[in-house]
């Protein structure tokens, strides 16, 4: 494993590398950092090069407020690790959006995506029921008063465990990650202002490269119906449900998310 930062714009991006050959870069989700990967990368980094980093306001990465391109950075991470070589995308949730924009944005730079649960930029706005919309505006106060305890309470019911799932669903080493991941972005200062146009949800259509859209059945139904959607509407899509799991299922079935993305990844060898 290589530790390394890279340079974009003001900031110092935590970048991990593992392996060599084919360059396949993880985006974590907003309520992760590069961490959420560690069995993906670990497996998928024994014949390829996996590539994961902590975006601007997560993890490890330092970074001044400015103006900034998350699809930039990306870009910054693959050409100081990969150069021109394209790389399979692998994402999840907001990582997902930034995933879907870059391929759209850089095509050259992107030659398939493995996406989980991912946000649409530009998609309509997501309707919830009461209970889920109760917990978002506690979530957006608690976050905005830096409540770190309640806004990572809140946190966990929405994107671990599932907002119709028992309290504590999910334990041990998942949850004991999920609390420090949080707890490292909610302490860190603000990043500044992403700059990117929203594009992706008109243009779904224009994405030729392999697709392949994952969520779990856990997951809120509106991010279950956009993940169909994706899959329904970018050229070679096709999707896989994950049983018994919420929001991120690499850290609920981190085997079977690491099999279906190696699979992916063999098919685009074949491919080639």
């Amino acid at each position: 494993m290589k530790s390394l930062l890279v340079t974009s714009g003001r900031a110092m991006l935590a970048t991990e590398v593992i392996g060599s050959g084919e360059p396949i870069v993880f985006l974590h989700a907003r309520v992760a950092d590069r961490r959420m990967w560690g069995q993906q990368m670990r497996e998928i980094g024994a014949s390829n090069q996996a590539i994961a980093y902590d975006r601007r306001g997560f993890g490890e990465t330092v970074a001044e407020a400015e103006d900034h391109s998350a699809v930039e950075d990306l870009i910054a991470v693959l050409q100081s690790v990969a150069g021109e070589s394209p790389a399979i995308l692998v994402a999840c949730s907001q990582g997902g959006g930034i995933a879907l924009d870059a391929a759209l944005r850089y095509p050259s730079h992107v030659r398939g995506l493995v996406l989980i649960a991912p946000n649409v930029t530009g998609a309509p706005k997501m309707t919830h029921t009461t209970r889920v919309e109760e917990l978002v505006t506690r979530l957006a106060a608690a976050e905005a008063r830096k409540d770190i305890e309640e806004a990572i309470a809140i946190r966990t019911t929405l994107w671990l465990d599932g907002p119709f799932q028992p309290e504590g669903r999910v334990t041990g080493a998942a949850r004991k990650l999920f609390d420090e991941m949080n707890v490292a972005a909610l302490g860190l200062s603000p990043t500044g202002t992403n700059i990117d146009a929203p594009i992706a949800y008109g243009r779904l259509g224009e994405l030729l490269v392999p697709t392949l859209v994952m969520f779990g059945d856990l997951d809120l139904p509106g991010i279950q119906e956009r993940s169909r959607y994706v899959a329904a509407n970018v050229s070679r899509g096709t999707f896989h449900q994950i049983s018994g799991t919420a929001h991120l299922p690499s850290l609920e079935r981190p085997q079977e998310v690491t099999s279906m993305t190696a699979g992916f990844i063999n098919q685009c060898k074949e491919l080639q």
